[in-house]
């Protein structure tokens, strides 16, 4: 006698497993499983009083030796283990991915096609193994068929990978799979979206040359990874303030920022998200982006270069006013200017300020003591006789050092040229830093939010810059191995899609990732065969382990998933 477990799938794609006492008799010389008892769904039935009536059998029967003794005799043998595989992250991130209905949109797009394997089950195996284990697409189909369970996925090779991520680009025309995800999140958690922060970054390709022709992608740009050397592509990602992803772009690497934000502000608004205001850094406050970002009743908050000369900053720092505090290392004084409707509120770190201070002071010793020693030098060398020849050559050695300094990267913007060539320290250059110590300016055009609110929306901004540093470094974004545009687009995609799961489960769980992965990477799926049958087990969950699920609303993996009496 044992308990027997079935499953049925919906046409929604969730599954549902009944569960029954049965045991097997003889037909005809075959073995039949014959039900004496429905106990009917596994989330419904009864387990403690199904512990209770085990405890009693053993309290009758005898726990280790009798029971053992009676098994034995009854010609059962012991079980050996025959697979063991990892299954809690991929259980809670399944779960996640039924919520947020991402399968949905991509079988939307496979019902035209047939394929031997579920290609949605595929593509959520890559992005698991994104968040979880991230390798490359060769070792992830072994990862998925080997090293973890994959609810409803049995195996998988690297053909199965490709075609998958060419199903997802066209799923995903127009962004439909991404505007779905999202909604399904917005409303699941009712995340609030009148605030959108957007940002952009590149990642290389370990390669020497760019791709050929107008429309090639792999290209040369301005690298913010540090290296111009290597071709890259620009990717945006726009988020709440949240942290949740809401979507990501893809441009060619030689893309401008400021040349970009318009695509991005027709994409949002064809999602009809309501009254947004549009949050960027100072790389794309220029005025033709902050004008077109008002377009439709927009909004913004921006971020202004305050270095650059432009005389509407200057009047803006030139106003008088009163500092209002918002925290303890944040003030806040908003200015308007005569002729204008948008907003200026300069934000005050004292801590920033002290910093910068500090900097600053710092880079000038090192100029004044740079300059200090050519100067000696230069005096030792003029007393040398005129006809010496080491007086020209150690001339020589003093410009290139004069040079080195005017032309170094953090130094150099503290010197001038006399009218003599000689260099000396850029004393207004130094007073005007002083005046913009822990100091930036924002602007926005919404006449509603509060100042503090204006600082505050800004310094979220960090929520882009915190999912491209994820993006990186836990997701491992690169290196990038695809050579075609299209598998790189999908590439990416796997990733957002991979970083959306994980925020969803750290904003739910109050955990970082990194935590909840560790917790579950500990349950396991144990599959035992002996002369019986085979029985596919999973190791018992701790308290933790049923705290995260819980947090998520997804349901643990049962206890016994699988009997198959011979």
């Amino acid at each position: 006698m044992y308990l027997r477990f079935t499953s049925r799938t919906n046409a929604d794609g969730s599954v549902v497993r009944y569960v029954a006492l049965a045991h097997n008799r003889r037909v005809d010389g075959k073995i039949k499983p014959d039900v004496l008892m429905n106990l009917g769904r596994v989330d419904r039935v009864d387990v403690e009083g199904l512990r209770r009536l085990a405890a009693s059998i053993d309290k009758h029967f005898g726990e280790d030796g009798a029971g053992a003794e009676a098994g034995l005799a009854a010609g059962a043998g012991p079980l050996d283990v025959v697979d063991a595989r990892s299954i809690g992250s991929t259980w809670l991130l399944d779960g996640l991915w039924r919520r947020l209905d991402v399968g949905a949109a991509v079988r939307a797009a496979a019902d035209a096609r047939r394929f031997t394997t579920n290609m949605e089950r595929v593509l959520f195996a890559l992005v698991a193994n994104r968040a979880v284990a991230p390798m490359s697409k060769l070792s992830a189909a072994e990862w998925a068929g080997q090293d973890t369970v994959i609810p409803g996925l049995t195996g998988m090779d690297d053909d199965h990978a490709y075609r998958a991520m060419d199903l997802l680009i066209d799923a995903d025309t127009c962004g439909r799979v991404q505007e779905a995800v999202f909604f399904a999140v917005a409303n699941l958690f009712n995340l609030e979206v009148d605030l959108l922060f957007f940002d952009t970054t590149s990642t290389y390709f370990e390669r020497d040359t760019e791709d050929d022709g107008d429309d090639a992608f792999r290209r040369f740009g301005h690298s913010k990874d540090h290296r111009s050397d290597l071709p890259q592509i620009v990717i945006g990602l726009a988020v709440t303030k949240e942290g949740i992803p809401v979507r990501c772009w893809c441009w060619p690497g030689n893309s401008n920022d400021q040349a970009v934000l318009a695509e991005v502000r027709d994409d949002m608004r064809d999602w009809k998200l309501g009254r947004v205001i549009t949050v960027v850094d100072r790389g794309f406050s220029s005025a033709d982006n902050l004008a077109y970002l008002r377009r439709a009743d927009g909004h913004y908050i921006a971020g202004m270069r305050m270095r650059d000369g432009n005389p509407l900053v200057e009047r803006v720092l030139a106003r008088q006013g009163r500092y209002q505090q918002v925290k303890d290392n944040l003030r806040v004084k908003e200015v308007r200017i005569d002729g204008s409707d948008v907003r200026f509120v300069i934000c005050h770190n004292p801590d920033q300020a002290m910093r910068d201070k500090q900097h600053r002071d710092d880079a000038i010793a090192r100029v004044e003591a740079e300059l200090e020693r050519i100067r000696d030098q230069r005096e030792r060398d003029a007393r040398r006789p005129v006809a010496d020849k080491a007086r020209k050559k150690n001339e020589a050695a003093h410009a290139r050092a004069e040079c080195a300094l005017r032309d170094h990267p953090t130094l150099g913007r503290w010197l001038v040229q006399q009218p003599n060539g000689r260099l000396k320290v850029n004393k207004a250059k130094v007073k005007a830093e002083e005046r913009l110590d822990g100091k930036y300016l924002i602007a926005t055009s919404d006449p509603h939010i509060s100042a503090e609110d204006v600082a505050l929306g800004y310094k979220n901004l960090l929520e882009a810059e915190r999912g491209f540093r994820d993006l990186k470094s836990q997701l491992l974004l690169r290196p990038v191995f695809h050579r075609l545009e299209h598998r790189i687009r999908a590439h990416v995609l796997i990733c957002w899609l991979a970083l959306l799961l994980i925020r969803v489960a750290e904003r739910a769980t109050g955990q970082t990732w990194r935590n909840i992965n560790r917790q579950l990477g500990r349950i396991s799926q144990v599959t035992l065969a002996g002369p019986a049958g085979t029985v596919v087990q999973t190791t018992p969950l701790r308290p933790e382990h049923k705290a995260i699920y819980q947090a998520l609303s997804v349901q643990p993996p049962a206890r016994v998933t699988a009997f198959d009496p011979q």
